[in-house]
């Protein structure tokens, strides 16, 4: 059996992988508000068609990351919201690591020279992950959001400036 990750670009037809790892972190609680898993449609809309990104290995995608934009605003094109999820089976063996390197190099390819994360405070091992590749905490943000339990959640604000860009 080969075991070689290949990192790709997101396809259409491979939402239905992707939403099954999005669905396992909407139940942990760990690293989402959504309630529920959109539509491809509905996602698709809200992403942008810039740096989305699997990692597959033997035919089946263990991991994804993608980008949504911080605003609409012409002022703020460069900045973008960093969404990663690791399927529970590969978490904690690297597969986060290989996917936010590559999304930092497409990234910076597009002209992005700010990613940034909100990261559930309880989620170490993600913001330890971002910390690893650039990221810093600039903020925190006390009970933003429930999940979907009601629980009351906190966040921390990362934020990764490009060294290229500038």
């Amino acid at each position: 059996m080969n075991h070689t990750i290949t990192l790709r670009e997101m396809q259409p037809t491979d939402w239905e992988q992707v939403a099954v790892i999005y669905e396992q972190a909407l139940i942990t609680g760990e690293s989402t508000f959504q309630t529920e898993i959109p539509e491809y449609k509905e996602w698709d809309s809200g992403h942008l068609k810039e740096c989305r990104i699997v990692a597959e290995q033997n035919n089946r995608i263990i991991g994804w990351v993608a980008l949504t934009p911080f605003s609409n605003r012409l002022v703020y094109k460069g900045v973008a919201q960093v969404s990663i999820y690791i399927h529970e089976d590969y978490r904690g063996k690297g597969i986060g690591s290989l996917l936010i390197s590559e999304l930092i190099n497409k990234s910076e390819e597009f002209g992005f020279w700010t990613l940034q994360s909100a990261i559930f405070e309880s989620n170490m091992a993600s913001v330890k992950l971002h910390e690893k590749h650039g990221f810093r905490i600039v903020g925190y943000r006390e009970k933003i959001g429930k999940t979907l339990t009601g629980e009351w959640i906190n966040t921390l604000l990362l934020e990764r400036r490009s060294q290229i860009i500038y």
